[in-house]
């Protein structure tokens, strides 16, 4: 038996050939066409592979081809700024071939082999060099630094190194005992790339959206899930957490989304400028493209070749965040595959691996001491999940919650009602709290967790009064219980609501977050002292300046206009 063996039975993406040898997750080209797909069963010599692209057209006894290879990215410099296919082919490349449409079998490099980029070594010869050790860098774009690094594995002394201009199929670096070291490597998308140890999460992704980073932060390094129906901002707020957070490199993978979304994505992002740098946010950012009407098998394919892409740039000591919207569809490639293969259904026709697939993804991320490295870098993993009809106790969701730490649950009905973002504040959860604490009181405020406790207690204690206002209506409450209500509609309208379409509340900073809290505060403390020394209930409520201080959003000069409410509630509730 050789390598050339001959299909037997096709079934939609599912294809069964037999008369070659071949291992478990080998790449194989299969038809006239080749196709490409993967081994993914092993019967004895029957072997069960899954194409990547449209099969239609295959016909029994066409031939299969076996590279002995598993499914591999390219890694080096020309990744940032790149547009990619689940499996790593170059979008403009494609275009720039074939048009607007993908014709079936094309094949194109992940990096461009002809582009010369201009080489720093930092080793000379005699150096002892290990794995993961920066040997020199690349200037990718203005703003990154491309670090080549001693792939894992290899070891030894510099036998030769020189700076100049490469391609990145060029040798830079000789070992002396023979091994070639270009400014690309090649990883498997399904083996997690190696680490000297783990840290625990003790720094926020800082995001720029207030829910976000006061009542529900996210670790650098952490997972978080963000499950929400159709139509409840799923994919504005990935993108906001794509533009705005302080990670330093942005993968963006839309796996399975609408064709109209991924578009929307595609022509933003490039037009979009740094908020860090002013230079175009494409220069830290990979976008993979993979919309619902391609084939199934690369929908998985796309989520392990962005993970691949984080670690790679994590183990170059940078901070890395991998938005992957959404993995509800990746199951239901999952799914769709399962039945093809015969498996046993778990519950609603998912896998019964489901879980593990799941939790084998999301450990990947992670704040990690590099191999070779002393500088620390981080994964953060923020996954998007679309349970049909909102219902959050369906199998993907519940086996995304199981392992992530953060839970933003997107509301159909705040959305109805225009509240954007629309997170659920009392469904929503962190459990990052506790190791972000100190950071949040060393670079903040000393009181910011006392104040988000505060906020969160007053939220919660107005979800229950609203329940005894349906009956009796606001004015048969206390008067101390309408005054928690207006307080607490001062924290959703200004401090939870924020418009991700407005040049100014797109990003907020956490010094304006913290700002925004005290005065609520204040305004609280402050009406109760007027209801104790007798000042009239319709006079506490209708103050000006509490109904001024929703501009707070919209201004530049923050800090001086908070300075002018506080003064302002002060006088008019003396």
């Amino acid at each position: 038996m050789e390598k050339v063996g001959k299909l037997h039975r096709i079934a939609g993406p599912i294809v069964i050939a037999y008369g070659f040898k071949g291992k478990m997750f080998d790449i194989v080209k299969v038809g006239h066409e080749k196709l490409m797909g993967e081994i993914i069963q092993i019967h004895g010599e029957r072997k069960v592979i899954q194409v990547y692209e449209d099969t239609s057209g295959l016909k029994p006894k066409d031939p299969v081809i076996n590279t002995g290879e598993p499914l591999k990215v390219d890694l080096g410099p020309g990744l940032l700024t790149s547009i990619y296919d689940g499996i790593q082919r170059p979008l403009p490349v494609l275009l720039s071939k074939m048009g607007n449409f993908i014709t079936r079998g094309a094949e194109a490099p992940g990096l461009d082999q002809d582009k010369k980029w201009k080489f720093t070594s930092l080793v000379k010869k005699g150096d002892t060099v290990k794995a993961g050790q920066i040997v020199g860098t690349v200037q990718e774009t203005e703003t990154i630094e491309h670090r080549i690094m001693i792939p894992p594995g290899k070891s030894g002394k510099v036998a030769s190194a020189k700076s100049g201009s490469y391609t990145v199929s060029d040798t830079v670096c000789t070992l002396d005992d023979g091994t070639k070291i270009g400014l690309m490597q090649s990883w498997p998308v399904r083996r997690p790339r190696p680490i000297n140890s783990k840290l625990i999460p003790a720094m926020p992704l800082i995001t720029g959206q207030r829910i976000f980073d006061a009542l529900f932060p996210l670790a650098k390094g952490g997972v978080a899930a963000i499950p929400g129906p159709f139509g409840a901002g799923k994919t504005v707020s990935q993108q906001q957490l794509a533009k705005w957070s302080d990670a330093d490199i942005i993968v963006y993978v839309g796996c399975g989304e609408r064709g109209n979304e991924m578009t929307d994505v595609l022509t933003e992002f490039p037009e979009l400028t740094d908020p860090k740098t002013g230079k175009p946010l494409m220069n830290r950012t990979v976008l993979i493209a993979n919309t619902s009407n391609m084939p199934v098998a690369a929908r998985e394919a796309s989520i392990y070749t962005g993970v691949t892409i984080a670690e790679y740039f994590r183990d170059m000591g940078y901070s890395v965040a991998l938005m992957a919207d959404s993995t509800s569809r990746w199951a239901e490639a999952m799914r769709e595959i399962s039945s093809r293969l015969e498996e046993m259904p778990g519950e609603e026709g998912y896998p019964a691996y489901l879980s593990t697939r799941l939790a084998s993804f999301y450990e990947r991320a992670g704040r990690v001491i590099p191999l070779g490295a002393e500088q620390e870098g981080s994964v953060t993993l923020i996954g998007a999940v679309s349970p049909p009809g909102g219902d959050f106790s369906e199998p993907v969701t519940q086996g995304t919650l199981r392992v992530t730490k953060v839970f933003w649950a997107l509301d159909a009905k705040l959305a109805q009602r225009r509240h954007f973002p629309s997170i659920n504040w009392l469904k929503s959860y962190s459990l990052y709290h506790p190791t972000l604490r100190e950071w949040f009181r060393k670079n903040v405020a000393e009181d910011w967790e006392i104040c988000v406790s505060e906020m969160m207690s007053i939220l919660q204690q107005e979800e229950k009064l609203l329940e005894i206002v349906q009956l009796v209506g606001s004015d048969g409450l206390p008067e101390k219980e309408q005054i928690l209500l207006q307080v607490a509609r001062m924290i959703r309208e200004v401090l939870l609501q924020q418009n991700a379409f407005h040049e100014i509340d797109t990003y907020s900073k956490l010094d304006k977050t913290y700002l925004i809290m005290k005065t609520v505060l204040l305004y609280k403390e402050k009406a109760h002292a007027a209801l104790a020394s007798g000042k009239l209930m319709d006079d506490i409520l209708n103050i000006k300046s509490k109904d001024n201080f929703s501009e707070v959003k919209f201004t530049e000069d923050y800090q001086g206009f908070i300075k002018k409410i506080n003064k302002a509630i002060e006088e008019e509730l003396k």
